[in-house]
């Protein structure tokens, strides 16, 4: 039974929870038409995905020592922030409010996938205490690959329901992965929690060179990632792309984000030093987009680039709970990944605009390599350091 529990009361419920917060990559789809019933430009209906992922980071940040008492809790916590924050979207687009769209699906949603994120992490990393790196792969791909999922459900929904009823749907379609996975996950029965009050102080993280490295890392990251990814579009009907081209490129690259996320994990547990992982993710990164701006005048080049930024951007994500596990342990493992999760809340706030500022002063999103190739190189410096401090 031990070898199936690890599944059922681990993996499953892990897939079921990233498996439905994910499906906030899937926003793009509600801009335009929220955009054209709100009457507000795109950007400020854009601007509820970036709340999001904010809350997200930060949620995630200070729900740590909720998921290391209570995975239960959490995940019960995580369902109807989650669903709520759908909810209470729909009330905002029936009543027409964009601020309350903001509440909706940037504060509450946003709280629920944060605490929904890291709840089922350290769970997996017990029951697949040899290969973690697999583990988390497993689980964090479901995120990646949500919003392939979600995309053509949203499509239909949106085809036959008002945006508004299309929510409660949703909502409602969400509940029940979630509350699957709330009454799935289980620890391992030979894990015991310390009953003591603990003396970790979360915010002295901070003051960890090594911590403050990995953040800085995955702020590089994820702040290049969602700057490439968020202009896919734009940058291809740049290049003369039909729109059949660009759908097509798109899954491609929702899919490569999920693959991304499985793979790059899954190498990491052959290495005896997860570091060694981003300093790949880096380099393959600095090459691809210096084969574009080589090759800026081909489109073939730009959509390798577009797919594998695309799963070096997922990688990052899968790689990181382990990363730390291997540098601070497991006792304190969810209160450290959540603090580290802020690097996203940043990013998710910098990439967008990052793209948007530089086209605005270019007049193209070409542009946009340029910097990118100038910040992945800074990651790939600091992963190095990483790498050299584990040798010493």
């Amino acid at each position: 039974m031990g070898k199936l529990d690890k599944w059922v009361r681990g993996a499953i419920p892990a897939l079921l929870i990233h498996g439905s917060i994910g499906s906030v990559y899937a926003w793009s789809i509600f801009t335009n038409p929220l955009s054209e019933y709100l009457n507000v430009s795109v950007s400020k209906v854009q601007f509820a995905f970036s709340l999001a992922i904010f809350f997200l980071g930060m949620s995630a940040a200070f729900a740590g020592n909720i998921v290391e008492k209570n995975i239960h809790r959490s995940s019960l916590i995580s369902l109807i922030f989650f669903c709520g924050g759908l909810l209470t979207t729909a009330l905002a687009i029936s009543l027409k409010s964009l601020f309350l769209v903001y509440i909706g699906y940037g504060c509450l949603m946003g709280v629920g996938l944060g605490v929904g994120y890291i709840t089922p992490v350290k769970t997996l990393m017990l029951w697949f205490s040899d290969h973690k790196g697999l583990a988390t792969g497993i689980a964090v791909c479901a995120f990646g690959f949500a919003s392939a999922i979600a995309s053509p459900i949203i499509t239909f929904l949106l085809s036959r329901f008002s945006i508004s009823t299309s929510f409660i749907i949703l909502s409602a379609i969400y509940c029940v992965p979630l509350l699957i996975s709330h009454f799935l996950l289980k620890k391992p029965s030979w894990f015991k929690e310390t009953v003591e009050k603990s003396d970790f102080k979360l915010l002295s993280m901070f003051k960890d060179k090594n911590f403050l490295k990995i953040w800085l890392m995955i702020f590089i990251n994820i702040t290049c990632g969602l700057a490439l990814i968020s202009i896919a579009s734009p940058l291809l009907i740049e290049m003369n792309c039909g729109k059949a081209t660009i759908a097509v490129v798109v899954s491609i690259m929702g899919i490569c984000n999920g693959a991304g996320r499985l793979i790059f994990s899954a190498l990491s547990d052959k290495l005896k030093n997860r570091a060694y992982i981003y300093l790949v993710i880096f380099a393959i990164s600095v090459g691809t987009i210096g084969l574009s701006i080589i090759c800026k005048s081909f489109v073939v080049p730009i959509v390798i680039t577009l797919c594998i930024i695309s799963s070096t951007y997922g990688a990052g994500f899968s790689n990181l709970p382990t990363l730390l596990s291997d540098k601070y342990g497991m006792k304190n493992i969810s209160k450290i990944h959540g603090l580290s999760l802020t690097a996203w809340a940043m990013a998710g706030l910098c990439g967008n605009q990052l793209s948007s500022f530089v086209q605005s002063q270019t007049g193209s999103y070409k542009s946009v390599l340029t910097i990118l190739i100038l910040a992945y190189i800074i990651g790939g410096l600091i992963s190095i350091s990483l790498v050299r401090k584990q040798r010493n």
